[in-house]
């Protein structure tokens, strides 16, 4: 694979710069600026692996990954977002495809929602019953639908698979069906609009209920029979790339070497992130290759994947918790772009996926 580029390569310049100019001020909104949700929709961002037949780009998962990586590059929170639910909407390939359609339609299409499995879903006749409380549902404030996971229990007792966990289901909400908390107070990522969600005793069909796995996928474009825990992985690495670039743009202008002083070098930081950044790349690449002529990945491929994509995100937050010392007191101001950017980078390094051993 050749050289992977700077993160401002992969989007129009005049994008970022929009996205970029209005930070603060979505900051105070605490949800995206209209002026950056514009740019989603007119680029179709939000669709990045979405069919071409649903009005979406299509694109691999190396092309969508570029994508997301230079959004969160422009800015934490814009790029988290779109990173979000653009993979959220990828669950259009798990989805009955008669409500896939009536979804879609919609050009400003945007799927929020919780992995986590916080809500119960009773089986009726006709479908479920649902009640649950879901945190940190990103782009819940422009969300189209929203999606869930829960426990399913068939006249009040859990249902179990065969090595006796419980069943776990993902579902599917419409705006107006869900009650929106705005209760996430976060130092960072706050114009990602991460608030709460609720339903009580929610009446759904069947066709609301979806299983993301490869067996259960509706469309067989290869991106659909990529491993979600290799996805996701790969998504939010690429989230701390790109702001932690992002800080070392911004470092070399406000960092100064005093008399006497030493301090890490920004161009040294560069070529530790940008080694982590070719190995992740060429990793997703051999396992997109592989899918797309076997239609399944090599398990060592894939413990690759999940391998760079675990380090790249811990030399992001190596290399700018090394200088940020050393870039001055505007580094500590709340107001300042180097400050928003070290308050994103940390606030999406606290999500567990790349943290943990699993």
């Amino acid at each position: 694979m050749k050289q992977v580029q700077h993160p401002s390569f992969y989007i129009p310049s005049s994008s970022a710069d929009i996205i970029r100019l209005v930070a603060g001020d979505a900051e105070k909104l605490g949800s995206l600026h209209p002026a950056q949700l514009e740019q989603i929709y007119q680029h179709k961002w939000f669709n990045l692996w979405v069919p071409v037949v649903y009005g979406g780009l299509e694109l691999s998962l190396t092309e969508a990954l570029m994508i997301e990586e230079g959004l969160a590059w422009a800015d934490g929170s814009t790029g988290w977002t779109v990173t979000l639910c653009s993979g959220a909407n990828w669950f259009v390939g798990f989805l009955d495809p008669a409500l896939a359609g009536d979804l879609f339609r919609d050009k400003k299409v945007c799927l929020a929602g919780s992995g986590k499995a916080t809500g119960i879903a009773s089986v009726r006749t006709n479908g479920y019953e649902i009640t649950g409380n879901w945190n940190y549902a990103t782009g819940a404030l422009h969300a189209t639908a929203f999606t869930s996971n829960c426990v399913v229990e068939k006249d009040g007792i859990t249902m179990r698979n065969i090595d006796g966990s419980p069943v776990v289901r993902s579902f599917l909400f419409l705006k107006e069906e869900v009650v929106i908390h705005e209760s996430r107070k976060m130092m960072g990522m706050v114009a990602t609009g991460s608030y709460s969600f609720e339903v009580s005793k929610l009446q759904v069909g069947k066709e609301r209920c979806f299983e993301i796995n490869n067996q259960s996928a509706f469309l067989q474009l290869p991106v659909y029979q990529y491993p979600f825990l290799q996805f996701a992985e790969a998504t939010l690495a690429v989230n701390s790339s790109g702001m932690a670039i992002g800080f070392l743009d911004l470092c070399e202008q406000v960092i100064t070497a005093g008399a006497g002083y030493t301090y890490p070098s920004v161009t040294d930081a560069r070529e530790r992130l940008q080694q982590a950044r070719q190995l992740f790349y060429e990793a997703v690449q051999s396992s997109w290759k592989e899918l797309e002529l076997r239609n399944s990945v090599a398990v060592e491929i894939l413990h690759q994947v999940s391998r760079t994509s675990r380090a790249l995100a811990a030399i992001a937050r190596q290399v700018v918790d090394e200088l940020y010392p050393f870039c001055g007191m505007i580094a500590a101001d709340p107001a300042s772009e180097i400050n928003r950017v070290w308050r994103n980078l940390h606030t999406a390094s606290q999500h567990n996926l790349l943290n943990f051993p699993r």
